[in-house]
């Protein structure tokens, strides 16, 4: 069910708050907007990338900041809906970066869920993708 207006904006807040820790390259804060939970998951857009618990994750934050220079971000389309204590948001986002020497624009498709845990929205499960390279609009599956 579509969130209230207050938990949406709490909820993407919390989002945003991850994608701007992640651009300044702070592991620490972005860290912090993850539930603590052994069982929390991560799956990036990298075949290696898929880490379970907060030790697996911070490793992988800190692969992933050390391998650029620079970063921005930019939300484009997003949902967020809520029952109870549980969000879900779904957004594309544009991710620019440079990184050896490089620059590159990625279109990721970004699934969050999170758990709100007294007055705070964590994350408990994100999920990033890269849309099927040789797939066209329209068709089912890449040629």
């Amino acid at each position: 069910m579509k969130a209230e207006p207050k938990t949406e904006a709490e909820v993407m807040n919390v989002v945003n708050q991850s994608m701007e820790a992640f651009v300044k390259r702070d592991v620490d804060a972005l860290m912090r907007l993850y539930a603590p939970d052994p069982d929390v998951v991560v799956v990036g857009t990298g075949r290696d990338e898929k880490r379970v618990g907060p030790g697996e994750i911070r490793a992988l934050f800190e692969r992933d900041v050390a391998q650029f220079e620079d970063a921005s971000f930019n939300f484009g389309w997003y949902s967020v809906s809520a029952a109870s204590s549980v969000a879900w948001v779904a957004a594309d986002l544009s991710l620019n970066l440079k990184a050896s020497g490089r620059d590159i624009s990625l279109k990721v498709r970004l699934t969050n869920v999170l758990e709100q845990r007294g007055k705070r929205w964590l994350i408990v499960l994100e999920h990033g993708s890269l849309p099927a390279a040789g797939q066209e609009d329209g068709e089912a599956f890449p040629t």
